[in-house]
């Protein structure tokens, strides 16, 4: 079965209770992945079957310009589990967005289309190895990691902007941009709440509010494999990464990320 909801929609889909949430959910943004994506969701699927609890998959659409739409309808059509939404605004930042807050399982996992890092590793990022921990961020550095064919310059440009970021926001964490992040359900539902950033920076955002609150973080090592078709701009990216730190402080200090009160009746659900 293929969902198509427009970005500005989401907010009215009906909410679960509990007992028929899934375990999992795999949110993918998706801008311009038509060759990427066919690959990848065949390895989601070879995941998904062996696997004793329910997954779902959002695909999030981002603008794109080619047939990714087509190939998710296509690859969906034969695997209800997979959805697709629309998001009418381009931005990494807010296909992220759209899809945590329309996803319904226990744990959220935010996945890039590239699959860089293998499936099978998504089971570090739940229960047993998270538990006590609210968020838990891969990262491609320290013991037990490991980076797989990556030129040593793009290797040592982002351990400089992450040098950057940690001097300047999120301290103590060695990746903060790694594409794969797994959220308790409570966490995802407070967080992107008040996330703003519609680009590349809405990483470090979260992150950053998530400190802020007290959440418990747990960095993962994993395996990554590098792809000459990475979407990531050193220089270009990098700079705007440091113009959106600038306005994530200004943000707190305007308290743009206060705590939103929620009524009884929507914590319960």
């Amino acid at each position: 079965m293929t969902e198509t909801l427009l970005a500005d929609a989401h907010h009215g889909e009906e909410r679960l209770t509990p007992p028929e949430r899934p375990w999992l959910t795999i949110v993918i943004p998706a801008h311009n992945e038509a060759r990427r994506l066919p690959p990848s969701l065949e390895k989601i699927d070879a995941f998904v079957q062996k696997q004793d609890f329910e997954v779902e998959v959002i695909v999030v659409e981002n603008g794109s310009s080619d047939q990714t739409v087509a190939v998710t309808e296509a690859f969906a059509k034969d695997h209800p589990y997979i959805k697709l939404i629309q998001a009418a605004v381009r931005g990494k930042g807010l296909a992220v967005k759209v899809g945590m807050q329309a996803a319904r399982g226990e744990y959220r996992f935010v996945c890039d289309a590239d699959l860089s890092m293998p499936i099978e590793e998504v089971t570090k990022f739940l229960p047993p190895h998270i538990d006590g921990y609210d968020l838990a961020i891969a990262t491609r550095e320290g013991p037990g990691a490991q980076r797989i064919d990556e030129p040593e310059y793009r290797h040592l440009m982002g351990r400089i902007l992450n040098w950057v970021i940690k001097l300047t926001a999120v301290r103590g964490i060695e990746d903060t941009q790694c594409g794969f992040k797994m959220f308790t359900r409570s966490a995802a539902e407070d967080l992107f709440e008040v996330q703003q950033m519609v680009g590349i920076g809405f990483d470090v955002e979260l992150i950053y509010i998530a400190r802020k609150r007290g959440y418990r973080i747990k960095e993962v090592p994993i395996t990554w494999y590098f792809d000459a078709d990475s979407r990531m701009r050193l220089v270009h990216d990098s700079l705007h990464i440091l113009l959106e730190i600038y306005e994530i402080r200004r943000n707190w200090l305007r308290g743009m990320y206060a705590k939103k009160e929620r009524s009884e009746s929507q914590s319960d659900v």
